[in-house]
């Protein structure tokens, strides 16, 4: 090689250079660009959504299946923007107000007990999934219900904001049931009106009742029962149209079922006594959940 053309593949490297360092630079937008400027990351989470997103023995610090996966999502940005000393900020998010605070950037990322549907898609963007339940009734043993069936001219409990509360409402109008149906602010609201008697069952998704149940005063007095009446998927909510910070989320969440980590994560908070009272769940992971860890997808239950 001459030492013109030396000088010109020199001359062609340190342009090639100088040009690439914006261009990568520009690669960071929207979610990602603002964790990399601000050296934080701000996660939505539950403070009654037991075993999913919740106050355990420390009530500033957020637990739970849910939480666990979420960090599996922080190291992974880690990683990707290299930020090891990356600063997470937690924000507390109800049924309610989860939408809201991602939509306006409160919040970056909700993993808590957020069901994924077709309406919620029109305002955000869902990871894949990463839960699957049920939605039934959780009633007294001795209270006489079954079914939804026995819940006629009843008070009947349920979470604002919850697809729970819209099916609720529907079966009551449609099969003409004369409930009352109670809307409280949160799960833990809706227990304490079921255990206290304004109510005779509380509907909502069956993982989650099972957490009211552990917390009870005395568990073995209590059964969730009822033929589901929607089979529904959780996921992580992100704000809508960032596809560069929805693949690292998905990629994080995809890893972790993959390796079989999921398993550890889901049999500490399911198979395992868990805070505030160190009581079993002993809720044996569901076939539709395998599945969906075998094949994510990040449609809902009603798009599979």
């Amino acid at each position: 090689m001459t030492t013109s053309t030396l000088s010109r593949a020199v001359a062609v490297a340190l342009a090639a250079t100088l040009l690439s360092a914006p261009a990568l630079a520009a690669e960071l937008t929207g979610t990602l660009k603002k964790i990399k400027e601000s050296g934080s990351i701000t996660l939505g989470h539950r403070d009654a959504s037991i075993p999913f997103s919740y106050f355990g023995d420390n009530p500033s610090q957020p637990v739970g299946y849910s939480h666990d996966l979420q960090l599996k999502v922080v190291e992974a940005i880690k990683q990707q923007l290299n930020l090891p000393e990356l600063k997470v900020r937690y924000n507390m998010v109800t049924s309610q107000t989860s939408i809201p605070q991602v939509q306006n950037g409160t919040v970056d990322l909700e993993c808590g007990s957020t069901t994924n549907n077709i309406e919620r898609q029109r305002q955000v963007d869902f990871s894949v999934g990463i839960f699957e339940v049920g939605t039934r009734l959780l009633a007294k043993k001795t209270a006489g219900v079954n079914d939804f069936a026995d819940l006629k001219g009843k008070n009947v409990v349920t979470t604002a904001g919850t697809t729970s509360e819209r099916l609720l409402k529907i079966m009551n109008a449609k099969e003409k049931m004369g409930m009352n149906i109670i809307s409280a602010k949160d799960h833990g609201e809706s227990f304490l009106m079921l255990e206290s008697g304004r109510a005779l069952a509380f509907m909502m998704d069956d993982a989650l009742l099972y957490g009211e149940m552990a917390k009870a005063k005395n568990p073995d007095d209590w059964s969730v029962v009822g033929e589901p009446q929607s089979f529904e998927i959780y996921g992580c909510m992100m704000r809508k149209g960032d596809p560069a910070f929805k693949q690292v989320v998905d990629g994080a969440i995809t890893a972790t079922f993959n390796s079989g980590e999921v398993n550890a994560i889901y049999d500490k908070w399911f198979m395992q006594a868990i805070p505030p009272k160190n009581l079993n769940l002993n809720f044996p992971m569901s076939d539709e959940l395998k599945k969906l860890i075998a094949t994510p997808t990040d449609q809902s239950a009603e798009q599979i």
